[in-house]
């Protein structure tokens, strides 16, 4: 019915950059806030960046000053540009809306299938 899709992952050296998009697509009214969250191995998925639909922003400590979250709502898309990754920074990255109102006017919360970065030399 509503879906996420991500792009842009990849494998990138150390202080290189990315740009990870994130389009929604289907039955959809209207989307509230999107995020990305990202899952490194053996680690908890944990928040990275959200922004509400006015363009209220949130970011996790670590990647303050070094990535920027942004969304186009009338393309459904969010994005996340990466700058100055660390080895760190590698983890699936998954695009996240918690709220999602449909043309049925139901409330989803929906998941995209993640996409990986790699920052290594």
């Amino acid at each position: 019915q509503v879906q996420l899709v991500e792009s842009g992952g990849g494998l990138v050296q150390p202080g290189g950059s990315l740009r990870l998009s994130c389009a929604a697509s289907g039955s959809i009214f209207s989307i509230n806030t999107m995020g990305w969250y990202r899952q490194a191995p053996g680690k908890q998925r944990e928040l990275v960046a959200d922004i509400t639909n006015v363009g209220g922003t949130n970011y996790v400590d670590s990647v303050k000053g070094r990535f920027t979250i942004s969304r186009d709502n009338a393309k459904n898309t969010v994005y996340l540009q990466m700058d100055s990754l660390k080895p760190e920074d590698t983890a699936v990255y998954y695009c996240n809306a918690p709220e999602i109102l449909t043309t049925n006017y139901e409330y989803l919360e929906v998941w995209g299938q993640g996409t990986l970065v790699t920052v290594s030399s």
